[in-house]
């Protein structure tokens, strides 16, 4: 008698067969190629299963990857509605060009060959001039890990914009400035103490990856605090839940402090080993004698003011509940987990604050780099070397760092249309990606001014599979791939292990598994939907097609020479 399976057995999946449940009471059968992709619905990049229905050459369900280390084998709903995404019936289907006034929405559809040109064109004449400086990708949420800076470093562009400092950034600034790594990686599944900001367990960064494994450590023992002021789902799983008014977050955090330190409740020997005491003392108390118990001595001292009675004040949270918590992370030493990523330092002025102090009760504790602590993230993501490595831009672009901002930890990309009206520079070509901020942004009139524009902007290329209010502004929209319809790679670091994801076009490989030569995924996907891989070193092709400005190396063949690279080339080279 076979056994109950949770997923089809990889032996099955060439040929998978199950039972067409729009047919009942007829049992039909249908033959599936199930292939492996990833989902790209959020960054978490959780492995999924794309069921390909062979007659058709259709998704008809979308299911998790149980062999992919991060997710195994679970999707939330975002990942499971993708065929509703590859079937929207007002998704982008052909490339268009605008055949009006910028916003008037007049389209004509182009082929790919005239768009490459105009676009290779542009950019060509912009580096020939040595005008690399206006040329921008703007992106939100990237989805790949080094590919597109790797196009924008062959071209010698300085013009990698981001979405970051209006989401993690302050987050990512926290997290830097005590360890040098902008995220954090949490071992919830071994903690046995959980520290979470806000919703982690419903709706936060790496949601499918966390959730799973924040109740795996729950259900082996481990106290589960939250800091939440809604009565929120994972408030509601909470041992100890802290509803703190909204910004005060920091106070709570430093009460914490303060009964760690009170009551001995740190890990005394990690500090002395990995924190710079003596640099502290020698800073901040020249008058104390350069030994570790004056160190304490000094923190405790510090500290003395962030009572509980104090954050009871500030937060609304019972000084009681603020001790009980503190200290159920003081009899985790060593394996206390945590993971700031936006909320609380996303939503507050000073937020990056917040996750420092977060990152403190991490170092107290000693659980830094610790089964169920808190890793470095470059300790848990992989990120693959490229065929070749092009040498960075050798120029600073003031469209990004502006001088008077010299703190800034990402991009000042909210400025941009602002720093473009006082003249302070103009962009010739502007490419956007998964970036909508004519709606992101608070401002949107000031974007929609800016992309108007044509002294600003001189052609507004916008990369997406759907429309949107920037797209509605561009000279060109150009359809790109869904998650299950594109060549990238991805690492996360989701939990305490390193790992690395293929995206891959499905349909593309159920069409080369039925034996068809298939020699770009845009003769794969529905009408003429590219991706952006393949787009990128097309485009690369057509700025430099003779190799004379020294570009066009970085997207040949590493086996053919002088010959275009293809996907499975390059992510094979891998």
């Amino acid at each position: 008698m076979s056994k109950f399976r949770s997923h089809p057995d990889p032996s099955t999946w060439d040929d998978y067969v199950d039972f067409e449940s729009t047919s009942w009471p007829k049992k039909d059968r249908k033959h599936y190629w199930i292939i492996p992709s990833i989902c790209f619905n959020c960054e978490a990049a959780c492995g999924i299963l794309a069921y390909v229905d062979k007659e058709q050459l259709k998704v008809r369900k979308i299911e998790g990857n149980p062999l992919h280390p991060g997710s195994r084998g679970r999707t939330c709903a975002k990942g499971v509605v993708t065929p509703n995404q590859l079937e929207d019936p007002d998704r982008i289907l052909y490339p268009l060009k605008r055949g009006g006034e910028r916003g008037s929405g007049e389209w004509r559809q182009v082929s790919w060959d005239e768009a490459l040109n105009d676009i290779a064109g542009r950019v060509r004449k912009a580096i020939v001039e040595n005008r690399r400086h206006e040329i921008m990708y703007h992106v939100g949420r990237p989805g790949e890990d080094g590919y597109a800076n790797r196009v924008l470093q062959a071209w010698g562009v300085d013009g990698h914009n981001s979405h970051t400092n209006v989401c993690s950034s302050s987050a990512r600034l926290g997290h830097f400035l005590w360890c040098g790594n902008d995220r954090p990686s949490p071992d919830y599944a071994n903690a046995q103490a959980i520290l979470l900001l806000s919703s982690h367990l419903e709706a936060g960064h790496y949601f499918n990856p966390h959730a799973q494994r924040i109740i795996e450590g729950q259900a082996s023992g481990a106290t589960l605090i939250v800091i939440d002021p809604r009565l929120s789902n994972t408030s509601a799983k909470a041992d100890v839940w802290l509803p703190a008014y909204s910004g005060t977050e920091g106070a709570l955090l430093l009460a914490m402090v303060h009964v760690l330190l009170d009551e001995e409740l740190y890990d005394r020997e990690f500090m002395r080993t990995w924190v710079d005491w003596r640099g502290y003392l020698r800073a901040d108390r020249p008058d104390l004698a350069l030994t570790f118990d004056n160190f304490i001595v000094s923190l405790k001292e510090l500290y003395a003011q962030f009572t509980p009675a104090f954050a009871a004040e500030e937060t609304g949270v019972e000084a009681a509940q603020i001790v009980d918590g503190a200290r159920a992370i003081g009899r985790a030493r060593g394996t206390f987990s945590t993971h700031s990523w936006r909320s609380a330092a996303a939503g507050n002025l000073w937020g990056w604050q917040i996750t420092r102090c977060l990152y403190l009760l991490v170092v107290l504790t000693g659980s830094v780099g610790t089964r169920g602590g808190v890793g470095l993230h470059l300790s848990n993501k992989f990120v693959p070397r490229h065929p070749t490595q092009p040498a960075p831009a050798d120029y600073w672009n003031e469209l990004l760092f502006p001088r008077e901002y010299p703190l800034a930890f990402f991009e000042m990309s909210f400025l941009l249309p602002h720093l473009l009206k006082e003249n302070r520079g103009r962009l010739d070509v502007y490419f956007t990606r998964v970036y909508n901020p004519l709606w992101t942004n608070p401002d949107g009139f000031s974007w929609m001014e800016m992309l108007t524009d044509r002294d600003k902007i001189g052609l507004h290329v916008a990369l997406t599979p759907t429309w949107s209010e920037t797209a509605w502004f561009a000279d060109y929209v150009l359809p790109m791939g869904l998650g299950t319809e594109r060549h990238d790679t991805m690492s996360q670091e989701t939990h305490a292990a390193q790992w690395l994801g293929f995206r891959q076009p499905v349909l593309r490989v159920a069409r080369e598994k039925r034996g068809e030569t298939i020699n770009a995924t845009n003769e794969a996907n529905p009408g003429q939907v590219w991706e952006e891989s393949e787009f990128w070193a097309a485009l690369t092709w057509r700025i430099d097609p003779d190799g004379s400005l020294g570009i066009r190396k970085h997207f040949e063949s590493p086996y053919r020479p002088g010959q275009p690279v293809t996907m499975d080339e390059y992510y094979g080279w891998m």
